[in-house]
């Protein structure tokens, strides 16, 4: 029997888990599966809700465990539709998601570290210091609020998940991957894998990791320059994780998988904008089948970058296309509402 004062995060446990749980508090089974069912597949946000137990079994299961379920703390609408939100954990922390809307697809953007260990120049995050990380409970309920937010706005359920919000997900390895299990498994929200992309700034041994556990979502790394000495400038990660280094993962990963590759490469005015970076990017796209997503930069208060001219940008694609690579250009979202990532959370932790 429970005897702890101390109540358990409900969420934290597998199903056999949950069921020896139920065996220990003298219930059936068969309850504790009724309960995994309501807290993933329903998204019950208490112990209320579940309105198939008796009044005694919610009691007691109040009384032993919790659900530490995430709260939207504020949210910011933009004239392009984006929505950013400021979301509460259970402990007060605040971290961010957004939800994208385009006449394709209904993305959210969700993230997996209160604050980020790695200090990338350009990010807001990066200014942040790391606190902890997301339980897999926590990212669930981003893409839960996210999905409820674009139905109740655009009439459209989510479409696409991509985490790229704050915190590197591959260093919270193994909550992103229950997380992802729990959003696709058909007794969760049974989305698929394919809709799915993890964004890395590029942990070279979690990427041969993600090759040995047999990924089945999408991998984007992170570039934003194919030279080792001008991405050490803005990404002292590179100190451990060379072009190099990261080319052998991706080949070992790409071996293991089958999947292709994205590679984000944010366009910063006069750093890494000319002909001559995009044929240091050619070359590193030779490694393994990928495409390349060219993205705007949206200006933080804490960096120098802005983003690069137009002209530069679509010739910078052009001599990509020429070359075989597969381009797109992804245009800034959300300028008019704090939408480059951990904008709105600096605000809103100094606001507190």
């Amino acid at each position: 029997m429970l005897t702890s004062t101390k109540k358990i995060d409900i969420r934290s446990l597998d199903l056999p888990s949950l069921q020896q749980h139920f065996t220990e508090m003298k219930e059936p089974a068969y309850r504790a599966k009724q309960v995994y069912q309501w807290l993933w597949e329903k998204s019950a946000r208490s112990f209320e809700e579940m309105s198939n137990l008796s009044k005694d079994l919610r009691k007691k299961l109040d009384d032993n465990y919790s659900i530490n379920v995430v709260e939207i703390n504020s949210a910011q609408f933009s004239n392009d539709h984006t929505i950013k939100n400021a979301f509460r954990l259970y402990d007060g922390n605040i971290v961010e998601g957004v939800l994208i809307p385009t006449e394709e697809r209904m993305t959210a953007c969700v993230s997996s570290q209160v604050g980020c260990s790695l200090t990338c120049k350009f990010c807001a995050t990066g200014y942040m210091d790391r606190k902890r990380n997301l339980n897999a409970d926590e990212i669930y309920d981003q893409v839960v609020l996210i999905d409820q937010q674009a139905k109740k706005n655009y009439n459209i359920p989510l479409s696409n998940i991509v985490y790229m919000g704050m915190g590197e997900p591959l260093l919270n390895y193994a909550n992103v991957l229950k997380s992802i299990e729990r959003i696709t498994a058909p007794d969760g929200l049974n989305m698929s894998y394919k809709r799915i992309t993890v964004s890395t700034a590029g942990i070279a041994k979690m990427i041969k990791k993600l090759g040995d556990d047999g990924a089945k979502f999408n991998l984007a790394l992170s570039l934003h320059a194919a030279n080792d000495i001008k991405r050490h400038e803005i990404m002292p990660i590179t100190e451990h994780n060379s072009l190099k280094a990261l080319a052998e993962a991706l080949k070992y990963y790409f071996q293991k998988t089958k999947n292709p590759v994205t590679y984000e490469y944010i366009v910063f005015n006069n750093f890494n904008d000319e002909i001559q970076d995009a044929m240091e990017l050619v070359k590193f796209c030779k490694h393994v089948p990928c495409k390349v997503n060219l993205i705007e930069y949206n200006p933080i208060q804490f960096a120098d970058f802005i983003n690069a001219e137009g002209d530069k940008i679509d010739a910078f694609a052009d001599y990509l296309r020429k070359n075989g690579v597969n381009t797109n250009i992804r245009r800034s979202r959300g300028k008019d509402i704090d939408a480059a990532c951990g904008q709105l959370a600096v605000k809103e932790t100094a606001g507190n």
